[in-house]
Protein backbone atom coordinates (compact mmCIF):
# COMPACT_ATOMS: atom_id res chain seq x y z
CA UNK A 1 0.00 0.00 0.00
CA UNK A 2 2.47 2.38 1.03
CA UNK A 3 4.73 4.54 -1.91
CA UNK A 4 8.68 3.39 -1.97
CA UNK A 5 10.48 4.85 0.27
CA UNK A 6 13.40 7.18 -0.33
CA UNK A 7 15.41 7.62 3.32
CA UNK A 8 16.99 10.80 2.97
CA UNK A 9 17.35 11.70 6.64
CA UNK A 10 17.77 8.16 7.53
CA UNK A 11 21.15 8.39 5.21
CA UNK A 12 22.77 11.02 7.16
CA UNK A 13 25.44 10.35 10.02
CA UNK A 14 23.79 8.63 12.98
CA UNK A 15 24.93 11.68 15.06
CA UNK A 16 21.73 13.18 13.54
CA UNK A 17 19.03 10.70 14.79
CA UNK A 18 18.26 7.36 17.35
CA UNK A 19 17.35 4.16 15.30
CA UNK A 20 13.61 3.23 17.35
CA UNK A 21 11.51 1.00 16.55
CA UNK A 22 7.87 2.03 17.16
CA UNK A 23 6.43 0.38 20.15
CA UNK A 24 3.72 -2.33 19.62
CA UNK A 25 -0.30 -1.69 20.58
CA UNK A 26 -2.27 -3.64 21.65
CA UNK A 27 -5.69 -3.14 19.70
CA UNK A 28 -5.39 -0.95 16.77
CA UNK A 29 -8.26 0.07 15.06
CA UNK A 30 -8.24 2.61 11.91
CA UNK A 31 -10.67 5.25 12.97
CA UNK A 32 -9.82 8.01 10.66
CA UNK A 33 -8.32 7.84 6.64
CA UNK A 34 -7.56 10.84 4.44
CA UNK A 35 -8.07 9.34 1.04
CA UNK A 36 -7.27 12.49 -1.34
CA UNK A 37 -4.10 13.01 0.89
CA UNK A 38 -2.71 9.06 0.51
CA UNK A 39 -3.62 9.71 -3.27
CA UNK A 40 -1.42 12.74 -3.65
CA UNK A 41 1.47 10.57 -1.78
CA UNK A 42 0.49 7.86 -4.70
CA UNK A 43 -0.54 5.22 -2.15
CA UNK A 44 -1.79 1.96 -3.58
CA UNK A 45 -5.29 2.78 -2.47
CA UNK A 46 -6.37 -0.43 -4.61
CA UNK A 47 -4.93 -2.50 -1.98
CA UNK A 48 -6.27 -0.39 0.77
CA UNK A 49 -7.90 -2.61 3.84
CA UNK A 50 -8.57 -0.90 7.04
CA UNK A 51 -7.23 -3.65 9.30
CA UNK A 52 -4.05 -4.16 7.73
CA UNK A 53 -3.64 -0.19 7.30
CA UNK A 54 -4.08 -0.12 10.90
CA UNK A 55 -0.97 -2.16 12.22
CA UNK A 56 1.15 -0.12 9.88
CA UNK A 57 0.00 3.44 10.70
CA UNK A 58 0.30 2.14 14.47
CA UNK A 59 3.50 1.29 14.39
CA UNK A 60 2.80 -2.74 14.83
CA UNK A 61 4.27 -3.63 11.65
CA UNK A 62 6.79 -1.31 10.18
CA UNK A 63 6.58 -0.73 6.12
CA UNK A 64 8.63 -2.36 3.97
CA UNK A 65 11.28 0.13 3.00
CA UNK A 66 11.18 2.03 5.62
CA UNK A 67 13.49 2.87 8.56
CA UNK A 68 11.71 4.38 11.70
CA UNK A 69 13.92 7.31 13.45
CA UNK A 70 13.67 9.42 16.43
CA UNK A 71 15.23 12.79 15.16
CA UNK A 72 17.58 14.83 17.69
CA UNK A 73 16.86 18.06 18.02
CA UNK A 74 16.79 21.11 20.71
CA UNK A 75 14.23 23.98 20.85
CA UNK A 76 13.70 27.47 23.15
CA UNK A 77 10.72 26.37 24.97
CA UNK A 78 9.11 29.51 26.34
CA UNK A 79 12.15 31.41 25.66
CA UNK A 80 14.32 29.11 27.90
CA UNK A 81 16.90 27.03 25.79
CA UNK A 82 16.60 23.22 25.97
CA UNK A 83 19.59 21.52 24.51
CA UNK A 84 18.34 18.09 24.04
CA UNK A 85 15.01 17.63 22.85
CA UNK A 86 14.58 15.17 20.49
CA UNK A 87 11.23 12.49 19.47
CA UNK A 88 10.03 12.13 22.51
CA UNK A 89 6.75 9.91 20.98
CA UNK A 90 7.38 10.47 17.13
CA UNK A 91 9.04 8.07 14.64
CA UNK A 92 10.42 9.38 10.75
CA UNK A 93 9.37 6.51 9.06
CA UNK A 94 11.02 7.59 5.97
CA UNK A 95 9.76 10.54 2.90
CA UNK A 96 8.24 9.68 -0.05
CA UNK A 97 7.78 11.32 -3.75
CA UNK A 98 4.31 12.06 -4.12
CA UNK A 99 2.63 13.02 -7.59
CA UNK A 100 4.19 16.20 -7.74
CA UNK A 101 7.82 15.19 -7.17
CA UNK A 102 8.03 16.51 -3.61
CA UNK A 103 9.61 14.82 -1.11
CA UNK A 104 7.21 14.45 1.74
CA UNK A 105 7.83 12.87 5.30
CA UNK A 106 5.74 10.24 6.18
CA UNK A 107 5.72 10.37 10.36
CA UNK A 108 3.57 7.89 13.47
CA UNK A 109 3.66 10.96 16.42
CA UNK A 110 2.50 8.88 19.83
CA UNK A 111 4.30 5.80 18.75
CA UNK A 112 5.64 5.03 21.96
CA UNK A 113 8.80 5.77 24.12
CA UNK A 114 12.05 6.57 21.92
CA UNK A 115 15.51 7.53 23.15
CA UNK A 116 14.45 11.07 23.51
CA UNK A 117 11.03 10.48 25.69
CA UNK A 118 13.14 12.33 29.46
CA UNK A 119 10.79 9.52 30.91
CA UNK A 120 7.67 9.95 29.55
CA UNK A 121 5.61 7.23 27.43
CA UNK A 122 5.87 8.41 24.31
CA UNK A 123 1.88 7.90 23.56
CA UNK A 124 -0.21 10.54 22.54
CA UNK A 125 -4.18 10.73 23.58
CA UNK A 126 -7.05 10.37 21.41
CA UNK A 127 -8.33 14.10 22.06
CA UNK A 128 -4.92 15.80 21.18
CA UNK A 129 -4.68 12.96 18.09
CA UNK A 130 -8.23 14.38 16.83
CA UNK A 131 -7.62 18.60 17.34
CA UNK A 132 -4.33 17.72 15.39
CA UNK A 133 -6.43 16.09 12.36
CA UNK A 134 -9.07 18.47 12.28
CA UNK A 135 -6.86 21.58 12.77
CA UNK A 136 -4.28 21.02 10.29
CA UNK A 137 -6.70 19.81 7.67
CA UNK A 138 -8.51 22.79 8.04
CA UNK A 139 -5.61 24.97 7.58
CA UNK A 140 -4.98 23.52 4.56
CA UNK A 141 -8.50 23.93 2.93
CA UNK A 142 -8.18 27.24 4.43
CA UNK A 143 -4.89 27.77 2.11
CA UNK A 144 -2.31 27.89 4.96
CA UNK A 145 0.68 26.03 4.47
CA UNK A 146 0.70 23.14 7.29
CA UNK A 147 1.60 19.51 8.17
CA UNK A 148 -1.02 17.50 6.95
CA UNK A 149 -2.68 14.21 8.15
CA UNK A 150 -3.20 10.91 7.18
CA UNK A 151 -4.56 8.72 9.75
CA UNK A 152 -5.41 8.11 13.43
CA UNK A 153 -5.37 4.97 14.87
CA UNK A 154 -6.74 4.19 18.52
CA UNK A 155 -4.92 1.68 20.26
CA UNK A 156 -7.16 0.12 22.58
CA UNK A 157 -5.21 1.39 25.80
CA UNK A 158 -5.60 4.27 28.09
CA UNK A 159 -2.41 7.08 28.20
CA UNK A 160 -2.57 9.45 31.91
CA UNK A 161 -2.65 12.81 31.29
CA UNK A 162 -5.03 14.71 33.42
CA UNK A 163 -7.24 11.48 33.78
CA UNK A 164 -7.33 8.51 32.16
CA UNK A 165 -8.01 8.58 28.13
CA UNK A 166 -7.75 6.39 25.18
CA UNK A 167 -4.74 6.12 23.36
CA UNK A 168 -4.24 7.04 19.33
CA UNK A 169 -1.34 7.24 17.10
CA UNK A 170 -1.40 10.06 14.40
CA UNK A 171 0.11 9.71 10.86
CA UNK A 172 1.34 13.38 10.06
CA UNK A 173 2.66 14.19 6.43
CA UNK A 174 4.79 17.61 6.48
CA UNK A 175 7.38 18.75 4.33
CA UNK A 176 9.97 18.06 6.18
CA UNK A 177 10.34 18.14 10.20
CA UNK A 178 13.69 20.36 9.86
CA UNK A 179 12.89 22.57 12.42
CA UNK A 180 15.16 25.73 14.22
CA UNK A 181 15.45 23.46 16.97
CA UNK A 182 17.52 20.67 14.54
CA UNK A 183 19.93 23.35 13.55
CA UNK A 184 20.20 24.53 17.19
CA UNK A 185 21.35 20.99 18.35
CA UNK A 186 23.91 20.92 16.41
CA UNK A 187 25.33 24.59 16.59
CA UNK A 188 24.82 23.83 20.58
CA UNK A 189 27.71 21.39 20.22
CA UNK A 190 29.92 23.42 18.01
CA UNK A 191 29.23 21.27 15.17
CA UNK A 192 29.39 23.40 12.17
CA UNK A 193 29.66 20.62 9.44
CA UNK A 194 26.26 19.53 10.63
CA UNK A 195 24.62 22.61 10.45
CA UNK A 196 26.04 22.63 6.79
CA UNK A 197 24.42 19.49 6.30
CA UNK A 198 21.75 20.78 7.69
CA UNK A 199 21.00 23.83 5.70
CA UNK A 200 22.69 22.37 2.22
CA UNK A 201 19.47 19.61 2.81
CA UNK A 202 17.09 22.56 3.41
CA UNK A 203 18.05 24.25 0.15
CA UNK A 204 18.02 21.59 -1.69
CA UNK A 205 14.64 20.32 -0.54
CA UNK A 206 13.07 23.31 0.37
CA UNK A 207 14.74 26.48 -1.33
CA UNK A 208 15.97 24.90 -4.50
CA UNK A 209 16.02 28.06 -6.49
CA UNK A 210 18.97 29.19 -4.20
CA UNK A 211 21.26 26.80 -5.77
CA UNK A 212 20.92 28.41 -9.08
CA UNK A 213 20.14 32.11 -7.63
CA UNK A 214 24.17 32.12 -5.87
CA UNK A 215 25.34 30.13 -7.92
CA UNK A 216 28.17 32.74 -8.54
CA UNK A 217 28.20 33.66 -5.23
CA UNK A 218 30.55 33.04 -2.13
CA UNK A 219 29.30 30.13 -0.20
CA UNK A 220 27.98 32.19 2.53
CA UNK A 221 25.98 34.45 0.67
CA UNK A 222 23.88 30.90 0.10
CA UNK A 223 23.36 30.26 3.36
CA UNK A 224 22.51 34.36 4.17
CA UNK A 225 19.96 33.97 1.27
CA UNK A 226 17.99 30.63 3.19
CA UNK A 227 17.86 32.90 6.46
CA UNK A 228 15.93 35.26 4.01
CA UNK A 229 14.18 33.21 2.31
CA UNK A 230 12.70 31.46 5.67
CA UNK A 231 12.39 34.77 7.03
CA UNK A 232 9.64 35.16 4.26
CA UNK A 233 8.22 32.22 4.43
CA UNK A 234 7.41 33.05 8.18
CA UNK A 235 6.15 36.43 7.39
CA UNK A 236 3.57 35.30 5.22
CA UNK A 237 2.68 32.23 7.30
CA UNK A 238 1.98 34.37 10.60
CA UNK A 239 -0.21 37.11 8.85
CA UNK A 240 -2.21 34.13 7.20
CA UNK A 241 -2.16 32.97 10.95
CA UNK A 242 -3.51 36.48 12.23
CA UNK A 243 -5.70 36.65 9.14
CA UNK A 244 -7.82 34.12 10.56
CA UNK A 245 -7.29 34.72 14.26
CA UNK A 246 -6.13 31.46 14.54
CA UNK A 247 -3.17 31.35 17.68
CA UNK A 248 -0.63 28.67 17.85
CA UNK A 249 -0.37 28.49 21.56
CA UNK A 250 3.47 26.84 21.62
CA UNK A 251 5.86 28.83 19.64
CA UNK A 252 9.12 27.22 20.68
CA UNK A 253 12.24 26.94 18.10
CA UNK A 254 11.47 23.22 18.31
CA UNK A 255 7.88 24.52 16.44
CA UNK A 256 9.07 26.33 13.92
CA UNK A 257 9.48 24.74 10.54
CA UNK A 258 12.28 25.06 8.32
CA UNK A 259 9.41 24.51 5.08
CA UNK A 260 7.90 27.23 5.88
CA UNK A 261 4.64 24.89 7.38
CA UNK A 262 2.60 25.25 10.76
CA UNK A 263 3.88 22.83 13.02
CA UNK A 264 2.24 21.04 16.00
CA UNK A 265 -0.91 21.54 17.32
CA UNK A 266 -1.07 21.16 20.97
CA UNK A 267 -2.80 24.02 22.05
CA UNK A 268 -3.86 26.03 19.26
CA UNK A 269 -7.16 27.46 18.91
CA UNK A 270 -9.26 29.83 16.90
CA UNK A 271 -10.47 33.05 18.56
CA UNK A 272 -13.68 33.87 18.66
CA UNK A 273 -14.56 37.07 20.44
CA UNK A 274 -11.67 39.69 19.18
CA UNK A 275 -9.03 40.36 21.56
CA UNK A 276 -5.33 40.92 20.93
CA UNK A 277 -4.12 39.53 24.22
CA UNK A 278 -6.33 36.11 23.79
CA UNK A 279 -4.18 33.43 25.11
CA UNK A 280 -5.44 29.70 25.24
CA UNK A 281 -2.92 27.22 26.12
CA UNK A 282 -2.85 25.81 29.58
CA UNK A 283 0.83 26.12 29.87
CA UNK A 284 1.45 29.97 28.33
CA UNK A 285 1.03 31.51 32.16
CA UNK A 286 2.55 34.69 30.98
CA UNK A 287 1.29 35.25 27.36
CA UNK A 288 4.13 34.59 25.24
CA UNK A 289 2.45 32.91 22.30
CA UNK A 290 -0.47 35.35 22.79
CA UNK A 291 -2.29 36.29 19.43
CA UNK A 292 -0.94 39.90 19.44
CA UNK A 293 2.69 38.62 20.04
CA UNK A 294 3.08 35.83 17.00
CA UNK A 295 4.58 38.07 14.51
CA UNK A 296 6.92 39.29 16.89
CA UNK A 297 7.54 35.30 18.53
CA UNK A 298 8.50 34.35 15.21
CA UNK A 299 11.11 37.01 14.28
CA UNK A 300 12.46 36.32 17.74
CA UNK A 301 12.85 32.39 16.16
CA UNK A 302 14.11 33.45 12.89
CA UNK A 303 17.14 35.63 15.19
CA UNK A 304 18.09 32.09 16.83
CA UNK A 305 17.79 30.37 13.48
CA UNK A 306 20.29 33.11 12.23
CA UNK A 307 23.07 32.14 14.93
CA UNK A 308 23.05 28.46 14.23
CA UNK A 309 24.15 30.19 10.61
CA UNK A 310 26.71 32.41 11.59
CA UNK A 311 29.64 30.25 11.32
CA UNK A 312 28.43 29.23 7.37
CA UNK A 313 27.45 33.08 6.45
CA UNK A 314 31.29 34.68 6.63
CA UNK A 315 34.67 33.88 8.33
CA UNK A 316 34.45 36.88 9.92
CA UNK A 317 32.21 36.91 12.92
CA UNK A 318 31.06 40.49 12.80
CA UNK A 319 30.63 40.87 9.02
CA UNK A 320 28.48 37.60 9.49
CA UNK A 321 26.70 38.89 12.66
CA UNK A 322 25.99 42.38 10.50
CA UNK A 323 24.66 40.48 7.56
CA UNK A 324 22.24 38.38 9.48
CA UNK A 325 21.09 40.98 11.20
CA UNK A 326 19.98 43.04 8.07
CA UNK A 327 17.70 39.61 7.29
CA UNK A 328 16.07 39.52 10.96
CA UNK A 329 15.27 43.40 10.74
CA UNK A 330 13.98 43.35 7.46
CA UNK A 331 11.48 40.73 8.62
CA UNK A 332 8.94 43.66 10.49
CA UNK A 333 8.43 45.55 7.03
CA UNK A 334 8.07 41.91 5.39
CA UNK A 335 5.31 41.09 7.87
CA UNK A 336 3.45 44.42 7.88
CA UNK A 337 3.05 44.27 3.53
CA UNK A 338 2.31 40.78 4.07
CA UNK A 339 -0.54 41.55 6.92
CA UNK A 340 -1.86 44.45 4.95
CA UNK A 341 -2.46 41.84 1.73
CA UNK A 342 -4.12 40.03 3.76
CA UNK A 343 -6.41 42.39 5.66
CA UNK A 344 -6.73 44.18 2.37
CA UNK A 345 -8.18 40.83 0.84
CA UNK A 346 -10.47 40.02 4.06
CA UNK A 347 -11.92 43.94 3.38
CA UNK A 348 -12.38 43.09 -0.38
CA UNK A 349 -9.70 45.27 -1.59
CA UNK A 350 -7.68 44.69 -4.70
CA UNK A 351 -5.83 48.12 -5.03
CA UNK A 352 -3.64 49.58 -2.67
CA UNK A 353 -4.98 53.15 -1.29
CA UNK A 354 -2.76 54.78 1.46
CA UNK A 355 -5.16 54.70 4.28
CA UNK A 356 -5.76 51.25 4.03
CA UNK A 357 -3.72 49.96 7.10
CA UNK A 358 -6.28 52.61 8.86
CA UNK A 359 -9.17 51.56 7.79
CA UNK A 360 -8.12 47.25 8.52
CA UNK A 361 -6.86 48.25 11.92
CA UNK A 362 -10.43 50.40 12.88
CA UNK A 363 -11.96 47.21 11.76
CA UNK A 364 -10.30 45.27 14.43
CA UNK A 365 -11.16 47.81 16.69
CA UNK A 366 -14.99 47.70 16.24
CA UNK A 367 -14.67 43.94 16.84
CA UNK A 368 -12.88 44.45 20.21
CA UNK A 369 -14.72 46.94 21.69
CA UNK A 370 -18.00 45.16 20.31
CA UNK A 371 -16.56 41.69 21.62
CA UNK A 372 -17.71 40.52 18.34
CA UNK A 373 -16.66 37.27 16.90
CA UNK A 374 -13.44 37.63 14.24
CA UNK A 375 -14.68 34.81 11.91
CA UNK A 376 -18.32 35.77 11.48
CA UNK A 377 -17.56 39.94 11.91
CA UNK A 378 -15.20 39.55 8.43
CA UNK A 379 -17.50 37.08 6.71
CA UNK A 380 -20.86 38.77 6.88
CA UNK A 381 -19.38 42.12 5.27
CA UNK A 382 -20.53 40.57 2.45
CA UNK A 383 -23.78 41.16 3.38
CA UNK A 384 -23.27 44.43 4.50
CA UNK A 385 -21.66 45.86 0.85
CA UNK A 386 -24.55 48.09 -0.07
CA UNK A 387 -26.93 48.63 3.08
CA UNK A 388 -26.43 47.76 6.89
CA UNK A 389 -26.75 44.18 7.52
CA UNK A 390 -29.15 42.68 10.77
CA UNK A 391 -26.58 39.81 10.66
CA UNK A 392 -23.59 42.27 10.77
CA UNK A 393 -24.81 44.24 13.58
CA UNK A 394 -26.24 41.79 15.67
CA UNK A 395 -22.37 40.26 16.77
CA UNK A 396 -21.69 43.71 18.06
CA UNK A 397 -22.59 44.05 21.94
CA UNK A 398 -22.08 47.89 21.05
CA UNK A 399 -22.78 49.04 17.43
CA UNK A 400 -21.42 52.32 17.52
CA UNK A 401 -18.66 51.93 16.41
CA UNK A 402 -19.32 49.36 13.17
CA UNK A 403 -22.01 51.43 12.16
CA UNK A 404 -19.09 54.59 12.22
CA UNK A 405 -16.86 52.32 10.68
CA UNK A 406 -19.11 51.04 7.45
CA UNK A 407 -19.78 54.19 5.68
CA UNK A 408 -15.69 54.61 5.71
CA UNK A 409 -15.32 50.67 3.85
CA UNK A 410 -17.98 50.98 1.56
CA UNK A 411 -16.51 54.72 0.23
CA UNK A 412 -13.23 52.90 -0.12
CA UNK A 413 -15.15 50.29 -2.18
CA UNK A 414 -16.32 52.14 -4.28
CA UNK A 415 -12.84 53.24 -5.49
CA UNK A 416 -12.45 49.89 -6.84
CA UNK A 417 -14.36 50.86 -9.53
CA UNK A 418 -16.35 47.05 -9.86
CA UNK A 419 -19.60 45.76 -9.01
CA UNK A 420 -21.32 44.88 -5.25
CA UNK A 421 -20.93 41.38 -7.15
CA UNK A 422 -18.07 40.80 -7.48
CA UNK A 423 -16.91 42.26 -3.74
CA UNK A 424 -19.04 39.92 -2.07
CA UNK A 425 -17.18 37.19 -4.20
CA UNK A 426 -13.96 38.57 -2.76
CA UNK A 427 -15.40 38.43 0.57
CA UNK A 428 -16.72 35.14 0.29
CA UNK A 429 -14.00 34.06 -1.10
CA UNK A 430 -11.08 35.67 1.58
CA UNK A 431 -13.61 35.14 4.75
CA UNK A 432 -14.58 31.61 5.62
CA UNK A 433 -17.46 30.74 7.15
CA UNK A 434 -16.72 27.62 9.05
CA UNK A 435 -13.52 27.30 11.16
CA UNK A 436 -12.19 24.44 13.54
CA UNK A 437 -14.17 26.28 16.98
CA UNK A 438 -13.01 24.82 20.34
CA UNK A 439 -16.28 23.88 21.13
CA UNK A 440 -17.11 22.11 18.16
CA UNK A 441 -13.57 20.26 18.57
CA UNK A 442 -14.01 19.54 21.71
CA UNK A 443 -17.18 18.13 21.25
CA UNK A 444 -16.38 15.72 18.94
CA UNK A 445 -13.39 14.58 20.99
CA UNK A 446 -16.20 13.83 23.97
CA UNK A 447 -18.02 11.73 21.86
CA UNK A 448 -15.35 9.93 20.07
CA UNK A 449 -13.88 9.29 23.80
CA UNK A 450 -17.35 7.19 23.76
CA UNK A 451 -16.57 5.50 20.54
CA UNK A 452 -18.85 7.83 18.53
CA UNK A 453 -17.00 9.26 15.97
CA UNK A 454 -19.76 10.33 13.92
CA UNK A 455 -19.50 13.88 14.98
CA UNK A 456 -15.68 13.41 14.01
CA UNK A 457 -16.37 12.53 10.37
CA UNK A 458 -19.46 15.63 9.87
CA UNK A 459 -17.03 18.17 11.34
CA UNK A 460 -14.56 16.84 8.98
CA UNK A 461 -17.18 17.16 6.29
CA UNK A 462 -17.58 20.53 6.98
CA UNK A 463 -13.72 21.92 7.62
CA UNK A 464 -12.92 20.26 4.23
CA UNK A 465 -15.04 23.64 2.44
CA UNK A 466 -14.94 26.14 5.11
CA UNK A 467 -15.59 29.17 2.57
CA UNK A 468 -18.81 27.37 1.21
CA UNK A 469 -22.59 27.89 3.14
CA UNK A 470 -23.20 24.39 3.75
CA UNK A 471 -27.28 23.87 3.98
CA UNK A 472 -28.10 22.14 7.16
CA UNK A 473 -24.81 22.65 9.16
CA UNK A 474 -25.60 26.31 10.33
CA UNK A 475 -24.99 25.46 13.81
CA UNK A 476 -21.03 24.66 12.83
CA UNK A 477 -20.46 28.38 11.73
CA UNK A 478 -22.29 29.83 15.24
CA UNK A 479 -19.57 30.71 17.97
CA UNK A 480 -20.10 28.81 21.52
CA UNK A 481 -22.63 29.95 23.96
CA UNK A 482 -21.01 31.08 27.25
CA UNK A 483 -21.78 27.56 28.92
CA UNK A 484 -20.09 25.93 25.90
CA UNK A 485 -17.07 27.71 25.83
CA UNK A 486 -13.62 26.39 26.42
CA UNK A 487 -10.89 28.88 27.24
CA UNK A 488 -7.85 26.40 27.75
CA UNK A 489 -6.15 23.76 25.62
CA UNK A 490 -4.01 21.12 26.39
CA UNK A 491 -0.41 19.89 24.56
CA UNK A 492 -1.54 16.37 25.74
CA UNK A 493 2.28 15.48 26.14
Amino acid sequence: MFPEFTLRYARLPERFFLRFEPVPVPEPRLVAFNRPLAEELDFDLGRFAAEEAATWLSGNVVPEGAEPIAQAYAGHQFGQFNPRLGDGRAVLLGEVTDREGRLRDIQLKGAGMTPFSRGADGRAPLGPVLREYLVSEAMHALGVPTTRALAAVTTGERVFRRVPEPGAVLTRVAASHLRVGTFQYFAARGDVEAVRTLADMAIERHYPRLLESTAAEPAGERYLALLEAMANRQAALVAQWMGLGFIHGVMNTDNCAIAGETLDYGPCAFMEAYSPTTVFSSIDEEGRYAYRNQPWIAQWNLARFAETLIPLIDDDQHAAIDKATQVIEAYEPRYEAEWLTVMRAKLGLATQEEGDRELAEGFLETLQTGRADFTLGFRRLAEAVESDAPGLLELFERAEGIERWLPRWRQRLASEAVTAHEIVARLEAANPLYIPRNHQVQAVIDAAEQDDFGPFETLREVLAAPFSQQSGREAHARPAEPAERVLRTFCGT
